[in-house]
């Protein structure tokens, strides 16, 4: 039975295993461990190779010598994504009142995978469309604009798209710009959040280690990601305090977090020290197998 608030939920064996690796930081992650870690998410063994083995192919994980697996080159922009959030309140500066603009008209729609990665790096900066391809959001975020134009192409906007400052809204437009963040929803998401993770955290220590792996990685992962997504709006659009409430919320847990899976890893055999990779499916019998 699983613990209150905690969800039921199901896990794509690619996500876990990159999150898994994303954890483990420098330390490369043994097979058996993750064999271990994605069975408490009913994942068998077989899936688990094959899945690493096609991560191999793609270059995001790399096998060592030790029968165990470190993110591979083309995961390290994910890892840097990810690691983000953890400096997300050294993001935030003082708001002057103004906004910074992305217009993307320049920008071709036809190529919808273009699109959808534009469109994400927008969002994940907190920019919403005020009208066709002209986004906008507070200039109360990194260092000055640069660093957002910089921050943005880095996450995938193209050079076209024109980035800068936008001041002097006439009143109309005020008024629209107003109603593109809802204030209230954010803050009754920072005060859930803050509280359903210090509900789970009361009764963790009842939980079996599995059980308490397997629901702080999901309650861990949905907040972390409300926080990646969070727009960082200035007050008085959200209440500051609140959301820098529910931050430490989210670096609490991830501790805590942490600590669970090291307890549930160290109950575990200690992993072979053969001198060989890691084994693997031949590439060639991975779209034979499920």
């Amino acid at each position: 039975m699983s613990s209150p608030h905690a969800p039921d939920a199901k896990v794509q064996p690619k996500h876990l295993l990159l999150e898994l690796l994303l954890a483990s930081g420098d330390n490369p992650l043994p097979v058996s461990h993750a064999v271990a870690a994605c069975a408490v998410f009913g994942i068998s063994e077989n899936h688990v190779r094959v899945t690493l083995a096609r991560l191999a192919a793609q270059d995001m994980v790399l096998a060592t010598e030790r029968g165990a697996y470190r993110l591979g080159p083309a995961a390290q922009r994910l890892a840097q994504d990810v690691a983000n959030w953890r400096s997300t309140e050294q993001r935030l500066r003082p708001w002057n009142g103004q906004y910074v603009a992305v217009h993307c008209g320049a920008l071709a729609r036809s190529d919808r995978s273009a699109t959808q990665q534009r469109e994400r790096a927008l969002h994940l900066l907190g920019f919403t469309e005020l009208q066709r391809d002209f986004w906008l959001r507070p200039d109360n975020i990194e260092q000055d604009i640069a660093a957002i134009r910089e921050r943005l192409r880095a996450l995938g906007l193209e050079p076209q798209a024109v980035v800068c400052g936008c001041t002097s809204l006439d009143a109309a437009t005020e008024a629209a710009v107003d109603a593109l963040w809802d204030g209230s929803a954010l803050n009754l998401g920072y005060r859930t959040t803050q509280q359903r993770l210090k509900d789970w955290l009361a009764g963790a220590a009842r939980l079996p280690t599995a059980q308490a792996a397997r629901e702080s990685f999901f309650l861990g992962g949905a907040a972390i990601r409300q926080l990646v997504y969070d727009p960082l709006l200035p007050e008085p659009m959200v209440d500051g305090a609140l959301r820098a409430a529910f931050i430490a919320s989210v670096h609490a847990f991830d501790d805590a977090g942490r600590t669970i899976w090291s307890r549930f890893y160290s109950a575990l055999p200690a992993p072979s020290t053969a001198n060989s990779k890691a084994r693997l499916i031949p590439s060639h019998l991975l779209e034979t197998l499920p």
